[in-house]
C-alpha cells in the first residue's frame, strides 16, 4: 500500500482543460499576439529594447546578497515541481527549486517582505506577471519544452553563475545562450527551450516574466488568455502549495537561535 501511495505522489497529473485548450488554440492566439507585438517576433531579444532593464541590472548585487541568506535555508525553498506539478515532466525531482515573490500576478507578501530589495527592483517593470528565484542544482537537466502563450516574455537575470559557464547553458531554438552575473536575458519560452548545468556548482537567477509590449489587439487577447490561466485551478492549487511552504519557512526562522 505504502509503494503504491508513494508511485501515486511521483505521478505526473493530467494538464488541466484551460491549459490543453491554450495548447490547441496556441498557434491562433500566438499568431494575434505576434501581429500585435511592438518589439518583433523573435527568439531572442536584445534587452536595450526594455527600458527597465538598466535599472534591474544596477541592483543586481543587491538582489544576490538577499538569495544568499535564503539559500543558508535551503530546505524551506520548495522544488519547483512541488509548486507546478506539470514540471515534474521536464526536470528531475529537486533538481530545480524557487522561491516567488509574484506568481500570475499574486503577490506573496512575506516573501517580498525577507528580499525588500528584489521586490523594490521588480515592482517598476511594465506588465510583470511572476518573479522568483530560479535556483539549479548541479547536474541538472530541464528537458525541451516550451510555453503556450506569447502574450508573456521571459527574462533571467544572473546572480550566481558556475565558473565554467560554457557548461551552463540554454539554447532557444538555435541560439545557445550563456548567464552572466549582473546582466539580463530575454527570450519568448514559446520556443522550444533547454537548459543544462553540466557544472558541478549551483546556478541562481531571478526568473521574470512580463507582459509582451502588443498593440491593442494582442493586449486584448493575451490579458483574456493571461486572467483565465489565472483564475484557474491550476494556479489556485500552486498557492495552496506555496502557501505550505510558507509555513514551514516561518517554521524555520521561529527555530532558528
Amino acid at each position: 500500500m505504502g509503494e503504491k501511495s508513494l508511485d501515486a505522489d511521483r505521478k505526473v497529473p493530467p494538464l488541466p482543460p484551460l491549459y490543453r485548450i491554450g495548447k490547441r488554440l496556441r498557434h491562433r492566439i500566438s499568431a494575434v499576439i505576434a501581429r500585435s507585438s511592438t518589439v518583433g517576433d523573435t527568439p531572442v531579444y536584445d534587452p536595450v529594447l526594455f527600458r527597465w532593464v538598466a535599472g534591474l541590472e544596477a541592483q543586481w548585487e543587491a538582489i544576490r546578497d538577499e538569495v544568499a541568506a535564503l539559500l543558508a535555508r535551503d530546505a524551506a525553498i520548495p522544488p519547483l515541481a512541488d509548486i507546478s506539478p506539470d514540471h515534474r515532466r521536464i526536470a528531475p525531482p529537486g533538481k530545480w527549486k524557487s522561491f516567488f515573490l509574484i506568481g500570475y500576478g499574486y503577490r506573496l507578501e512575506e516573501n517580498c517582505r525577507r528580499c525588500p530589495a528584489t521586490a523594490a527592483a521588480v515592482a517598476g517593470i511594465p506588465g510583470l506577471n511572476s518573479a522568483f528565484f530560479s535556483i539549479l542544482a548541479p547536474g541538472a537537466h530541464i528537458t525541451r519544452h516550451r510555453g503556450v502563450t506569447k502574450a508573456i516574455l521571459t527574462a533571467h537575470l544572473g546572480l550566481v553563475v558556475p565558473a565554467k559557464r560554457a557548461a551552463c547553458r540554454m539554447q532557444v531554438a538555435d541560439e545557445m545562450l550563456l548567464w552572466e552575473e549582473g546582466k539580463v536575458l530575454i527570450f519568448d519560452d514559446t520556443d522550444y527551450h533547454e537548459v543544462w548545468n553540466d557544472t558541478e556548482d549551483m546556478r541562481v537567477i531571478l526568473l521574470l516574466q512580463f507582459r509582451r509590449p502588443t498593440r491593442l489587439l494582442g493586449r486584448i487577447v493575451g490579458a483574456i488568455f493571461l486572467e483565465g490561466v489565472r483564475r484557474s485551478r491550476f494556479v489556485q492549487d500552486a498557492r495552496a502549495s506555496l502557501g505550505d511552504w510558507e509555513k514551514a519557512m516561518q517554521k524555520l526562522e521561529r527555530d532558528e537561535p
